[in-house]
């Protein structure tokens, strides 16, 4: 019995030999897949750094042919005491032109370059809008329908206590038309946060519900669809919507179903304050008259307007997105129904976004003129931006970092600069920089990239 015993004990240790060393060789293949799929994933985590505009620079623009549009926006600049500002230009899809001029942040000396992002304001409110009706095509929502009606989208206990039972019939393109019946009687509650926190004893500064609560607890200004009042509120409102639609955040939601896929890596929400900025957005300037107000957040610190006095980032969808001009045209040239570059939305949709009359805005864009031409402008202390697509194919996107004590009327003084500036040149670039690949992205720039 002890010598079968003995014969078997070497078959028993050359089977623990065998399968020591199969395990081995599964775990040193398991390492070598584990390592190629990090290796793969690696420009994934690198894509908001080769976004478009951190692929071009100021150089690539410095031609012959736009020397008299540089001297227009130069001087431009000097007469309205702009500090910095940044354009692109495309045409028939195809972007010719990108270039960012005088200050990105004066107090440490950086020079504006096509990298840099700025808040837009309510140039946001066409990224909203195109989200809407890219949800209306998916058959997720539809523009007739009512949000707050018995069983509705909004149709939630946070949202129960309805002053104005008219605000059951408001549509979806109600709110995108602004006919929603808000209006900025008694202020903008999207610009009055103390008032909001002390009426509905709060102990921090609204927040987007409590901001939607506030409104439904007072009366409608007129009936939904009997008129056009703009409305910074109905657009917050929207962005709330999509989040209810989908069960996502509204900024994550728009980041990745329509940003990512048509290749825009480099909008975001924006922050408040100057310490919480993006790493490549500018710093924000106001007219050295422009009084100091009381913080959104209810320290009762009195702060610039720019920088705490309003609560950019609770405009969300309404004015809260920081961009740059060449992702901007990139966007655009996604949505303007032109073939070169192919659209998120489809013909249908784009002409209703673009149908528009005297009681009735377009939906998105603040202006769609009979001749053809669609813009859309932005303003909020500290900055100013302008869009314009032209009927003839010429798109070009304007963003400043200084404020205007011309306000809202400021954008239309900036369209008249640029039709000057167009009608004096003599061509324009014939190229297209949506081709730039990350390979002419030298390594070098990719580092300062990663340091700053």
């Amino acid at each position: 019995m002890t010598s079968r015993k003995r014969r078997r004990h070497p078959i028993k240790i050359s089977g623990l030999i065998i399968s020591f060393i199969i395990i081995t060789v599964l775990l040193l293949f398991a390492k070598t897949l584990f390592t190629k799929a990090q290796s793969s994933e690696e420009p994934k985590h690198r894509k908001p750094v080769l976004a478009l505009n951190h692929l071009l620079s100021n150089e690539k623009s410095e031609l012959p042919e736009t020397k008299k549009l540089d001297g227009y926006i130069k001087q431009f600049m000097r007469q309205w005491g702009i500090k910095g500002a940044s354009v692109a230009i495309m045409q028939d899809d195809r972007l010719i032109y990108a270039k960012g001029y005088g200050w990105a942040d004066e107090e440490d000396s950086v020079k504006t370059e096509v990298r840099h992002i700025f808040r837009i304001a309510s140039v946001s409110k066409l990224i909203t809008a195109v989200t809407v009706m890219k949800l209306v095509e998916k058959g997720i929502l539809k523009l007739d329908q009512k949000p707050f009606a018995k069983g509705g989208l909004m149709d939630i206990p946070e949202f129960s206590e309805i002053k104005d039972k008219r605000v059951r019939d408001i549509t979806i393109e109600e709110l995108l038309r602004h006919r929603g019946g808000f209006s900025r009687r008694g202020g903008d509650p999207m610009f009055i946060p103390n008032i909001i926190r002390n009426r509905m004893k709060l102990d921090s500064a609204p927040k987007t519900d409590d901001i939607i609560r506030y409104v439904l607890s007072r009366n409608l200004s007129y009936q939904p669809g009997n008129g056009t009042k703009y409305s910074n509120f109905g657009y917050v409102l929207l962005s709330r919507i999509i989040e209810q639609a989908t069960g996502i955040p509204y900024e994550s939601y728009v980041k990745n179903v329509i940003l990512a896929p048509i290749g825009i890596y480099d909008m975001h929400i924006a922050k408040n304050f100057h310490d919480q900025k993006f790493p490549n957005e500018v710093r924000y300037y106001e007219p050295k008259d422009e009084l100091l107000i009381e913080s959104f957040d209810g320290s009762g610190i009195m702060c610039p307007k720019c920088y705490g006095g309003n609560d950019v980032a609770g405009l969300s969808g309404a004015g809260g997105w920081v961009a740059s001009p060449s992702e901007l045209v990139k966007f655009l040239a996604s949505i303007d129904g032109r073939p070169g570059i192919p659209n998120i939305l489809s013909p249908e949709s784009i002409k209703i976004m673009t149908t528009a009359d005297a009681q009735h805005l377009p939906i998105g864009w603040a202006k769609a003129r009979p001749n053809g031409d669609w813009i859309r402008t932005g303003t909020l202390s500290g900055m100013s931006a302008m869009i314009k697509c032209q009927k003839d194919g010429l798109t070009w996107v304007f963003l400043a970092n200084t404020s205007s004590w011309k306000g809202a009327r400021f954008p239309k003084i900036v369209e008249g600069m640029f039709n000057k500036a167009f009608s004096r040149m003599d061509s324009l670039p014939q190229r297209d920089l949506f081709n730039i690949t990350s390979e002419e992205y030298s390594e070098t720039d990719l580092q300062s990239e990663d340091e700053e």
